[in-house]
């Protein structure tokens, strides 16, 4: 090997060797530059996961809990304390087993205390419920214009059913007329109308 192409191979070493430390000075420009936001971003990271693992615990045990309290709510209904610490652990379960129990008892006066619950549909459930079981027509006409009850079609025959027994058979074919014929109760509505007292 020659002197000169000796010299080309350490030039060659040394320029990879400068490039080696230009490229480790400036990592660690970049390090020191960036270190408190990589540390904020591990500490942030690991925040999260506990947090979520915390989280995912606790709603596991309340889980559990509200379970056993409904074990026990169906073994006795009249647990008072069971029912106290089932609102504390699920409002909205709450009021589903009092609207369930309301209804198999027809206790109209629970069923209106429901009528504003934040539990879905039993707000509206409660409130025909509790209309049907007084035979109140303006409560079972109001909720009948409620967009999107569930019983809308039944308030309607249930109106019609209460207008008829009033002699207002004109009145009550109003109503049995405004349930779709796509409804399930547009048969019973028909039969109403066809067979009912004219």
């Amino acid at each position: 090997m020659s002197l000169k192409e000796n010299i080309g191979m350490v030039k060659e070493e040394l320029t990879a060797e400068e490039q080696f430390f230009e490229k480790a000075v400036v990592t660690e420009k970049f390090v020191k530059k960036y270190k408190n936001v990589m540390i904020g971003s591990v500490v942030a990271i690991v925040i999260v996961v506990a947090g979520n693992i915390v989280y995912n615990i606790n709603k596991k045990s309340t889980l559990n809990a509200v379970n056993e309290t409904l074990l026990t709510l169906e073994s006795n209904p009249q647990n008072k304390e069971a029912l106290s610490k089932l609102e504390s652990l699920s409002p909205a379960l709450h009021d589903v087993w009092l609207y369930s129990q309301a209804v198999v008892k027809q206790d109209v006066k629970t069923l209106e205390s429901l009528q504003n619950s934040k539990a879905p549909l039993i707000g509206g459930l409660a409130t025909y419920e509790a209309a049907q079981n007084k035979q109140d027509k303006a409560k079972l006409e109001s909720y009948a214009q409620t967009q999107g009850a569930i019983y809308r079609d039944l308030a309607q025959i249930e109106l019609a059913l209460i207008l008829m027994n009033e002699n207002k058979i004109a009145d009550a074919h109003e109503k049995l007329k405004m349930i779709s014929i796509d409804s399930p109760l547009a048969s019973v509505a028909k039969a109403l109308m066809h067979y009912g007292v004219k």
